[in-house]
């Protein structure tokens, strides 16, 4: 998968790595994030619940930390090492709300181009 919009999100995640590096909370990646796609003029949404469907029963909990353009789940994290849950917790967003494509960002990486991972369904 590699795409205009997603190689935007993704120039705009290494500038925040660059000026802030590894080492803060998860919410200041979102927030410096947020920012920065502001000022790119990229439209985005924070904090979306996301419906999940068991037998007949939506069940509500899970959260998209962003949504970029409307096309594209943006799952962020700030760790040393991903928790093996991580890929399939987002490919289960990109399921959940008939979506095609997904970033996860770990800004935890010393280099973050080590700590991007691009998913599609």
């Amino acid at each position: 998968m590699d795409d205009v919009l997603t190689g935007k999100i993704i120039a705009a995640a290494l500038e925040v790595h660059t000026v802030l590096g590894p080492g803060l909370l998860e919410s200041v990646y979102e927030e410096a994030l947020c920012h920065e796609f502001s000022l790119r003029n990229m439209a985005y949404q924070r904090q979306i619940s996301v419906e999940v469907a068991y037998k007949g029963k939506n069940i509500v909990g899970q959260r998209l930390d962003l949504l970029v353009e409307g096309e594209v789940i943006v799952e962020l994290k700030a760790v040393s090492k991903l928790p093996e849950v991580a890929v399939p917790q987002t490919l289960s967003y990109l399921k959940a709300t008939g979506l095609r494509r997904a970033l996860l960002i770990n800004f935890g990486e010393r280099r973050l181009v080590h700590g991007i991972k691009r998913l599609s369904l």
